[in-house]
């Protein structure tokens, strides 16, 4: 349903390996300032996969370059799963290497596991033996991605130590170990504000590197990303033509950076802030299913009772709590502001 990264934008990244004359890292790809291109856009052929500061994607590139590891640490829907995938396929052109962090993570999906009808036929070998996505990156030089690194137990999580600052994988069982090649890295995410996180050692913490991604900045930034990510969401899936409906996603976006920050956009009237996050990817949510409304149920445009009901359902999570939220930012905001009734009445309705 939707291709990795280095295949969507393969025609990018020939591009600028083409036109790359600067200096690369052993193993990469591309130059650091070609990734870095890459992710930001040049205004021209090359799109941006990222909106936010600058500095903050030279400082991850340049971490990579380095031997520290890079951590993207964030709230949920600041788009760490997305850079860490366009990092990795810039830098090794292979964004699979992933290990998907859960309270159920087990060592073996870090370190290696093993084959257990030929571990009981044969005893210990090479054959036997099933690499991690991370094994995998350290032979071939690649990037391997961590995702939601503080879901995973505290014990497991320390299992990346020695392969991050020796640069090797023991295996005791075959008497050998597995040597990082020239490129390899590992990039983890991990936000602080969903339940089942456990927290990073001291010892591992020191060995990454920290870019905290931020919500953005202004509205007209986050209007531009929801844009963006849902059209090519749209294409993805192959939904009918919708015509541009930047009003309706200025709106949702209004409501959730309102909501989130607890103050209204024009700093007079302070709100109660519910109890999830309404982030960027969440707003990208909303906009996706009310284009389908739209172009299966309705009339072909976007409209307020389209996006209406999604925006109650992002908005209330907790049922206790939330609806008093929603129902006070309603009638003390919504109702009250110009151009909004036709959303007011869909949204009370929903």
């Amino acid at each position: 349903m939707r291709p990795h990264a280095e295949q969507l934008f393969a025609d990018e990244l020939a591009a600028l390996a083409t036109e790359d004359d600067r200096p690369r890292p052993p193993g990469w790809r591309l130059s650091p300032q070609a990734v870095v291109t890459y992710l930001l856009g040049d205004g021209g052929k090359i799109t941006p996969k990222y909106v936010g500061p600058r500095r903050l994607m030279e400082v991850a590139v340049a971490t990579l370059a380095t031997d520290r590891a890079l951590l993207l640490l964030g709230v949920p829907g600041t788009a760490k799963t997305w850079v860490s995938e366009h990092l990795a396929a810039a830098i090794s052109g292979d964004s699979t290497l992933l290990v998907q962090g859960t309270a159920g993570t087990a060592e073996e999906a870090i370190r290696y596991g093993w084959n257990y009808a030929r571990l009981l036929a044969e005893g210990p070998s090479p054959a036997a033996l099933v690499a991690s996505p991370v094994m995998r990156a350290m032979e071939t030089g690649g990037i391997a991605r961590v995702e939601e690194l503080t879901r995973v137990p505290s014990d497991v999580q320390d299992t990346l130590i020695t392969i991050l600052s020796e640069k090797t994988l023991p295996i005791p069982e075959l008497g050998g170990e597995v040597q990082a090649v020239k490129g390899f890295n590992i990039i983890a995410t991990a936000n602080d504000r969903d339940r089942g996180v456990n927290e990073l050692s001291s010892a591992l913490r020191r060995r990454f590197n920290t870019v905290v991604l931020p919500v953005p900045a202004t509205a007209e930034e986050e209007v531009e990303i929801v844009a963006r990510r849902v059209a090519q969401l749209g294409r993805s899936l192959e939904l009918p033509e919708v015509p541009p409906a930047l009003e309706e996603i200025r709106r949702v976006v209004t409501v959730f950076r309102e909501l989130r920050t607890g103050l209204t956009e024009d700093g007079r009237t302070k709100l109660k802030s519910p109890t999830g996050t309404l982030s960027t990817a969440e707003a990208i949510s909303v906009i996706t299913n009310g284009w389908a409304l739209a172009a299966h149920f309705g009339d072909g445009t976007l409209r307020p009772r389209d996006v209406a009901s999604g925006i109650v359902g992002a908005v209330v999570k907790d049922p206790t709590t939330d609806p008093v939220v929603w129902r006070e930012y309603l009638e003390t905001v919504v109702r009250e502001r110009d151009g909004w009734s036709a959303f007011y009445r869909a949204a009370r309705d929903a």
